[in-house]
Formats: structure tokens, sequence, C-alpha cells
């Protein structure tokens, strides 16, 4: 369906995507997609203002919004793209007015859409299971984009001024059964200062990093300050969440802790990187197979 060449000279695209991180930064190869086909749209980005970090200096993005109805409703949009799913998504998205307002057709309460989205499955013509960045960027694809390598995820920041040659390593994940244990960090952690790295461990608003204490910590950041300590890294060491993706976006050596997550689905996307799975849980993990990744990527 080729939506793209109904749309007007300069229209408006207001593409949805409230959270998480990790979602924020796999959506701008999409739209990367979406403006590499129309170069002229002006594209308005809605995201919870904690995320909206993920798209700021995106060239590719004229503006970005706070989820809020007056926003959704003034935004004067042609086509409206819902990559959400979840019910404040579909008000917004309805809240619009666009004359095109797409989701994919698997969402609840798709009355809401006029154009559904067919599985990434069945419009790229694959079996398998498919990566989050092919899933978002399907969409594209379906609403008349040419089909193109996906590209890797674009944030933009600038690196902090630090002299040394540092990894950074993000202890923390959402629930117990995708964190390593901290005992097993810091041995990572002393096998990679040996490799003439500095180990800089990082955290969100709470987390607690004392188990870390002899290395450099850096807790509470916003997430601008994350992007640019992420930026000029010589590697990336963490549970899979949010900052892994991050790391890839800027091209970083990754080596990602996979437990109760599906690598497939959220592997780090187009950069060199170290899948270690722990089918049994991160807590079965040692160390070895950690450090031989390490060694293999630096």
């Amino acid at each position: 369906m080729d939506i793209l060449t109904q749309l007007p000279a300069r229209a408006r695209v207001l593409l949805i995507r409230l959270r998480s991180l990790g979602d924020c930064v796999l959506t701008t190869p999409a739209i990367r997609i979406l403006k590499s086909a129309r170069p002229d749209l002006s594209v308005s980005v809605i995201v919870e203002p904690r995320f909206e970090a993920v798209f700021t200096g995106n060239p590719d993005i004229e503006t970005i919004l706070p989820p809020t109805h007056a926003n959704a409703w003034s935004s004067r949009a042609s086509l409206a793209i819902n990559l959400h799913g979840g019910t404040r998504s579909l008000v917004l998205t309805a809240l619009s007015r666009a004359r095109f307002r797409a989701g994919f057709a698997h969402y609840r309460h798709g009355f809401v859409h006029n154009v559904k989205i067919p599985t990434a499955q069945e419009i790229l013509g694959l079996t398998r299971k498919v990566h989050t960045a092919e899933h978002l960027a399907s969409a594209m694809f379906f609403l008349g984009a040419p089909r193109q390598e996906i590209p890797r995820a674009c944030l933009f920041a600038q690196p902090l001024p630090i002299s040394n040659p540092y990894a950074v390593i993000h202890p923390i994940a959402a629930t117990p059964a995708k964190t390593w244990p901290s005992q097993r960090f810091l041995h990572a952690a002393e096998h990679i200062a040996h490799k003439g790295l500095e180990p800089i461990f990082i955290g969100g608003p709470g987390d607690n990093l004392e188990p870390f204490a002899r290395y450099r910590c850096l807790t509470g950041q916003p997430l601008e300050q994350t992007k640019s300590i992420l930026a000029g890294a010589s590697l990336f060491l963490g549970n899979d969440s949010g900052p892994a993706h991050v790391a890839a976006a800027f091209g970083l050596p990754v080596a990602v802790l996979f437990g109760a997550s599906d690598p497939v689905v959220w592997a780090p996307w187009k950069t060199a990187a170290e899948q270690i799975i722990a089918p049994d849980g991160l807590a079965n993990l040692g160390t070895a197979p950690v450090l031989a990744a390490i060694d293999r990527l630096l």
C-alpha cells in the first residue's frame, strides 16, 4: 500500500513511540527509511519526556513532542504512524485527525487505524522471527518506502572529554532474571582494566551502584549525558537493556548478557557484538564466556 505517494509536498507526519529506551532507539532506522523515501516530509515524534533525548539532534526529526492530547490535536498531520500500540497511543492517533492513521493490524482497538500494517514477516516475505528494528522498519516499507537495507540506529551526542580510553558497564536490568550477579561484573571489570580500559559503571535514577564503588560510577545521569558517555567509549558490557541499544547505535563493540529476553528480537543492531546467552538464567552464567567475548571484541 503506497501511502507515501499520496501525501502532499512537505506533509506533516506524526510518529507515536511513547517509550521505552530500546524501542525508541530501534525506531530511528525506520524514521531514516521514511525520510530517505520522502525527504520533504516534516516528521514529529510524540514520546514521553524521559526518552526524548533519543531523538534530539536527529536531522530526520523536526519536532519532539510530549504525549498530550493538545499536541496530537494540533499536529495537522496528514499521516499518523502508531508504533506503540497501547491505549494511550491509540487515543493520540485518533486525536491527530490525520487522513491516514497507520498501526499494526494486531493492535487492539484497531478501528482507530484506517491503514492496517501486516506482520513484518508478511511485508518482508520471511518465515523466521524478526528483530525489533526489522519489525519497525517493515512498517515504512508497507507505507511505500522503497525496500532497502535497514540502517543502524541514529543517535547524536558529543562525547565527554575523558582522556583515557574507557569501557562502559551497565550492571542493572529491569528484573532479577535479566541481571548478572554484581561480583561477576566486578570480575569482568578487572579483566577490562587489565586490557587497558578504565571501567565506568552507569545506572539510572535510584539504581544502587555501591557494589562497584572501587571504580568510577555514574548514576542518575540525564539520558543526554548517558548518550555522551557511550558515544566516547571503546566497549560496552551489560545486561540486555536500553543502554545496550544506545551503545550499538554509536557503533561500539557490545557484549550483552541475555537471560529471560530473546536475543533474536533484541540483539544489538548493526554493530560488532557478542551475545552471551544463559537459557538457565544469568545467575547460572559464569565469567569465562563473558571474558572470552570481551577478548574477541577487543
